[in-house]
């Protein structure tokens, strides 16, 4: 049965960070709150935990996980990232937004896109994942809790815990955080192009739509 953490949504206590990371560290799968919605995560060397988020999420090897990262020095070790993207990216990091960028070597294979050699990438701007990579002190491997078969991903931790209490280790709460997840980029190319229109403003960006 998943264990339940009710932190402050701004000033998350160092204990119950703490303890949430030795459960990802663990091998555990959580359900944690970032800036756009709740997401799972996991560590990203452990392929068991890696393959308990795909089968809650009900995805498979063509969809991209994400890497949340703590700042873009993080994103650098994981990801391609030129001085035209640099400077894409530090205009909107932190925030609402996923990066698909060319993975690097540092990144597992298994964990890269099968075909496309590429990973997504986010630096959130929320006060618990933030205290929480912190603590990690490395990326954590996530995807939108969005369940399958449903359009909205689930706002209320109360509820994710009584979904999921039989299917992840920890549900961390802090509040309601949203239910418009991140808007996705795709970088690769010579010019960003948007794959998901979500939370994050597209107004900085001049990009191609879907």
């Amino acid at each position: 049965m998943a264990q339940y953490f009710s932190v402050h949504p701004t000033h998350p206590q160092a204990r119950l960070v703490r303890r949430a990371a030795e459960i990802v560290r663990g091998g555990g799968l959580i359900a944690y709150p970032t800036d756009s919605c709740y997401a799972l995560g996991c560590h990203l060397g452990d392929a068991h935990a890696v393959e308990r988020l795909r089968r809650v999420r009900g995805m498979d090897s063509r969809h991209h996980l994400t890497l949340m990262c703590r700042d873009l020095s993080e994103i650098s070790s994981y990801a391609i990232v030129d001085d035209a993207r640099y400077r894409l990216l530090k205009r909107a990091t932190p925030g609402s937004y996923t990066f698909i960028l060319r993975a690097t070597r540092e990144v597992p294979r298994r964990l890269a896109h099968s075909k496309r050699k590429t990973i997504g990438v986010r630096v959130p701007a929320h006060a618990v994942a933030h205290a929480l990579l912190a603590e990690l002190n490395e990326p954590m491997l996530s995807a939108t809790l969005l369940l399958p078969g449903e359009a909205v991903p689930p706002s209320d931790a109360e509820e994710i815990r009584s979904r999921l209490e039989h299917h992840v280790d920890l549900v961390i709460d802090a509040g309601s955080c949203g239910t418009e997840p991140s808007t996705v980029l795709d970088l690769t190319g010579e010019q960003a192009v948007v794959l998901r229109a979500g939370k994050g403003s597209l107004a900085p960006f001049s990009i191609a739509g879907v």
